[in-house]
């Protein structure tokens, strides 16, 4: 535990931070904010403008999705919702923290990319060049490290939050 002392005008403040687990915590954040983040953007693309999602994702000017198949709406949209779904999950258990919340979209990640890199790994468009191909399945493959990542990084037990500071405030000096 680390306890800071700030002084105050007429007090101090002390201020008391646990360390339980503080780093694997933030790491944890900081993967569900990414799975959040990427959930999130794609998901609003596909599903506000799925023709677009469909000739442009991922963007910087590469086309993952136009080169395997023909455009259908009702599957850009799906697709769409179901990146919003696990875009909220993600954000969701960053926003509420604890393990449990942490684990769940972990999972959900990681049921989704399994199979989502086991067909990029058997399927590759023939129109796709091979830097094109190789970022996709990093990218993929992140998807399932990170989903991985948040099911086992997660320290057991729920997450004690730092305690509020308390302030002690100094007696004035009487006027005589």
């Amino acid at each position: 535990m680390r306890i800071r002392v700030e002084g105050k005008s007429g007090g101090v403040r002390v201020r008391m931070q646990f360390e339980q687990h503080r780093r694997r915590w933030l790491a944890v954040r900081i993967m569900l904010g990414i799975l959040a983040a990427m959930g999130l953007v794609t998901g609003l693309w596909a599903v506000f403008a799925p023709r677009s999602w469909y000739t442009s994702f991922p963007g910087f000017g590469m086309q993952w999705v136009a080169v395997d198949g023909p455009f259908n709406h009702h599957l850009a949209g799906d697709v769409g919702g179901f990146f919003l779904g696990m875009g909220a999950i993600s954000a969701f258990a960053l926003w509420r923290g604890g393990p449990t919340l942490a684990q769940a979209a972990g999972l959900g990640w990681l049921v989704f990319s399994v199979p989502h890199l086991i067909y990029h790994v058997a399927h590759k468009p023939a129109d796709i060049g091979a830097f094109s191909y190789t970022l996709s399945l990093i990218s993929v493959t992140a998807l399932l490290g990170l989903g991985l990542a948040c099911l086992l990084v997660p320290p057991r037990g729920p997450h004690v939050p730092d305690p509020d500071p308390i302030e002690f405030r100094f007696p004035r000096a009487r006027k005589r």
